[in-house]
């Protein structure tokens, strides 16, 4: 039963669309940059674009975004960016991760993230900056469980407060 992030694939395509749709519920994007209209393929096509550092737009950066699997079942995911412009540094941070509903209150988010930071780390991200919604007192939980630092709280243009942690790379 060990937790995976891997790419999405072809055969990924109901899943994901179906967890797309229910954090959606939640305010939240599952699959960044996919819309409805666009064909699964062409979807997968972007995000191979991104991690190669292809075909990005002004307002994105290098990044990849993988798969929680657990025995064939996506229970969450990942997006790991490999530099932050300014919109990132002040309210997305390096990693952004989900899990879907379903599979809450099951230690899926803290493995995700410790998995994520390893893959940032691997790409010479240091310092690791992670952030949250100041009300998502659990998602904080799982940043500091993993090592983060709170280093200060982002007020957004509709007041939304925002949680930043700075993680560092093991010695």
């Amino acid at each position: 039963m060990a937790l995976v992030l891997r790419s999405f694939t072809h055969d990924d395509e109901v899943t994901g669309r179906r967890a797309h749709e229910e954090l959606a519920a939640d305010d939240f994007v599952f699959l960044w940059g996919y819309e409805p209209s666009m064909g699964w393929d062409d979807y997968l096509t972007m995000l191979a674009d991104y991690a190669a550092g292809r075909n990005i737009s002004a307002e994105h950066v290098a990044s990849t975004l993988l798969a929680a699997d657990v025995d064939g079942e996506i229970v969450g995911r990942v997006s790991i960016r490999f530099s932050l412009n300014d919109f990132l540094f002040a309210r997305g941070g390096h990693i952004g991760y989900a899990v879907r509903p379903a599979f809450r209150r099951r230690g899926y988010a803290t493995t995700i993230l410790r998995q994520g930071l390893a893959i940032a780390h691997a790409h010479d991200v240091d310092p690791i900056l992670v952030t949250c919604n100041d009300t998502n007192i659990a998602s904080a939980s799982v940043i500091e469980r993993c090592g983060g630092i709170f280093e200060s709280m982002f007020i957004d243009d509709d007041g939304t407060r925002i949680r930043r942690y700075m993680m560092a790379l093991p010695d």
